[in-house]
C-alpha cells in the first residue's frame, strides 16, 4: 500500500510522522502554514477553515470549505487541500504574490482588523466564490442593506453570494459589515484562474488507507464489504464520517482510539435514489450534498439545513453520523421522526430496516449492534403537505438546540388526518410526541383543537434544567411551537 500522503497548495507531502489522531489544523501549522488558526477546537469559530477538492454536483470538482480542527489528517490521505496561503498567485521571482480576489476585497473593504479570523473567512468565502451556480442571484431584487443577520431581508448579495457560507465563521472585531461588503463585492472567477480550471478535472479518488503509528491505526476501506469486515473483526473501532463529533472528543476531551475506521467516501454510502414510495439517502452524503441534490423537494429537510450548525459543519457532517451518535439534541432526528424515516443497518450478515421511532433506546444508545453500520436513511413517500421545523436556540445560526420540534401534518377539508411530531432536547433520546399526535388526529384544524393539543405537547418528554434552558422553558416552547405552526398555516390559507 502506498504511503499516506496529502497535497497541500499543490505540493505533495507525506503524512508521517503525524499520529493518526493529528488534525489537519495541527499538521498544517507544524509545517509553517500558520494562517490556519485554532480558535475553539470545536468547529464553531471557523478560524481553521481550509478548502478540499471534493466531487461536484454540476462540475467534476467543487472546492469545499471544512473545519481543519476536526478532521484527522489521515482522513485526507491522497486528497488535495488549499489553505489561505495557497490562494494567492505567485508572481515573478523577487516579486510578491498577487492577492486572490476574495483576499483583495477583504483588504480594501476593511474586513480584517486583528486578522486572527481572516484566513478562515477567506477560505469560506473562496468556497462560495467558486460555487458553480453562484452567478444568478436567487432573489429577484436582493437588498444588501437587510442582509445583516436580522432575518428581515435577503441573505444573498447581488452577486449571488450566500451569506450562509460564512455562518460558521466568527469575528469579534469588525461587526461583520465590511466582511459582508467584501463578500457581496467579489466577482466571478476568470478563465485563467487555476483553481477555477481545477474544477473541470475530477478530484482525487479516495485512497484505501492503513496508517499506523505506535498502537493507533487509521483505516479507510475501499468498499462497504471491507468496512463491515473490519468492524466485525475490530469491535474496538471508532467509526467516523465527517468527524464533526469525534473531532470534538479528540480535541476537548483528549479521547484517543486504537482503531478509527473512516466510511465517509464509501461509494455504497454515498448514493441517493428516489423511488415511487420512498427516498433513500446514503448515510455518508454530507448535509450540503443532500441539500443540493434534493433542491427543496423535501420541504422539511430544506427548512432544517440552514439551521443545522453552519455551512462549514454541513460540508462534512452526515445523517449517518448524526444518527449514529444518538445525541438527544441532534437536529436531524426530530425532522426524520416527523417524516417517518427508517434507517438501513448493515453488517457482515446482511441488512435490516428499522423505523427511526424504534431506533433510539436510551441516552446515546440505539438498537444498532456491534459491527453494524448505518448504510442509508429512507423517507417514505408521499410527503405530508404541512411541515415545519422550529429550533429554539440562543443564536440564530451555528448553535445547539435547547428544543427542536418538527411537524408533518396531513390536513384535508379542515380536519387533521395524520400528525407526526418529532422532538429533540426534551428527553434522553429524540422522541415522537405520540400523545399530541393523537390529540390532533381526526379533529378539526382549529384554534380550540390546537390549544388543547398544545397543552398536551407541553407535558411531552422529560425536559431538564441545564445551562441552555430550564425545564419549564423547554415545556413552554413545546406548546408555543404548535401554536406558532397554527398561526403560520392560518396566515398561509388567508393569504
Amino acid at each position: 500500500m502506498v504511503a499516506a500522503r496529502i497535497t497541500v497548495n499543490g505540493k505533495e507531502t507525506p503524512i508521517a510522522p503525524a499520529a493518526p489522531h493529528t488534525t489537519v489544523l495541527d499538521f498544517l501549522r507544524e509545517r509553517g502554514l500558520t494562517g490556519t488558526k485554532e480558535g475553539c477546537a470545536e468547529g464553531e469559530c471557523g478560524a481553521c477553515s481550509v478548502l478540499v477538492a471534493r466531487p461536484g454536483l454540476n462540475r467534476p470538482t467543487d472546492w469545499v470549505a471544512v473545519n481543519a480542527c476536526l478532521l484527522p489528517v489521515a482522513a485526507l490521505d491522497g486528497q488535495e487541500v488549499i489553505t489561505s496561503e495557497g490562494l494567492a498567485t505567485a508572481g515573478e521571482p523577487g516579486t510578491p504574490a498577487a492577492l486572490h480576489p476574495v483576499q483583495e476585497e477583504m483588504a480594501v473593504r476593511g474586513g480584517s482588523q486583528c486578522g486572527y479570523c481572516t484566513p478562515g473567512f477567506i477560505c469560506s468565502m473562496a468556497s462560495e466564490y467558486y460555487r458553480p451556480d453562484r452567478c444568478a442571484p436567487p432573489d429577484p431584487d436582493p437588498d444588501p442593506e437587510s442582509a445583516d443577520g436580522t432575518g428581515t431581508g435577503t441573505e444573498h448579495g447581488p452577486n449571488g453570494f450566500d451569506l450562509h457560507a460564512l455562518s460558521g465563521n466568527l469575528c469579534r472585531c469588525t461587526g461583520y459589515r465590511p466582511i459582508r461588503d467584501a463578500a457581496f463585492a467579489v466577482g466571478t472567477p476568470t478563465e485563467d484562474d487555476p483553481l477555477a480550471q481545477r474544477r473541470e478535472q475530477s478530484p482525487p479518488e479516495p485512497a484505501a488507507t492503513a496508517y499506523t503509528r505506535g498502537d493507533a491505526t487509521f483505516l479507510r476501506p475501499s468498499s462497504l464489504a471491507g468496512a463491515l469486515q473490519l468492524l466485525h473483526e475490530r469491535t474496538d473501532a471508532v467509526v467516523v464520517a465527517g468527524s464533526t463529533d469525534w473531532g470534538v472528543e479528540v480535541n476537548i476531551r483528549a479521547r484517543r482510539a486504537n482503531c478509527v475506521v473512516a466510511v465517509d467516501r464509501l461509494p455504497e454510502l454515498r448514493g441517493m435514489r428516489v423511488e415511487s414510495d420512498h427516498i433513500e439517502i446514503g448515510a455518508a452524503l454530507t448535509l450540503t450534498e443532500i441539500e443540493r441534490r434534493l433542491d427543496g423537494s423535501v420541504p422539511l429537510l430544506a427548512e432544517l439545513f440552514p439551521q443545522f450548525a453552519s455551512r462549514l459543519i454541513r460540508n462534512s457532517a452526515t445523517l449517518g453520523g448524526n444518527l449514529g451518535t444518538g445525541s438527544p439534541i441532534g437536529d436531524s432526528p426530530p425532522v426524520l421522526l416527523a417524516l417517518e424515516a427508517s434507517v438501513v443497518l448493515a453488517d457482515v450478515d446482511g441488512e435490516r430496516e428499522v423505523p427511526l421511532s424504534d431506533y433510539f433506546t436510551g441516552y446515546r444508545q440505539s438498537v444498532r449492534r456491534p459491527g453494524e453500520l448505518i448504510r442509508a436513511v429512507r423517507i417514505p413517500l408521499p410527503l405530508s403537505p404541512v411541515t415545519a421545523f422550529h429550533k429554539i436556540a440562543k443564536r440564530r445560526f451555528d448553535d445547539i438546540s435547547s428544543v427542536a420540534v418538527a411537524f408533518a401534518l396531513d390536513i384535508e377539508d379542515g380536519t387533521v388526518r395524520k400528525a407526526r411530531i418529532g422532538l429533540g432536547g426534551v428527553a434522553a433520546t429524540p422522541i415522537r410526541a405520540l400523545a399530541t399526535e393523537a390529540a390532533l388526529e381526526g379533529r378539526p384544524w382549529a384554534a380550540e383543537t390546537v390549544e388543547a393539543a398544545a397543552r398536551v405537547l407541553r407535558a411531552q418528554g422529560t425536559p431538564m434544567d441545564d445551562h441552555r434552558a430550564s425545564a419549564g422553558y423547554r415545556s413552554a416552547m413545546l406548546g408555543q411551537s404548535l401554536l406558532k405552526l397554527y398561526a403560520q398555516t392560518t396566515e398561509a390559507v388567508s393569504s
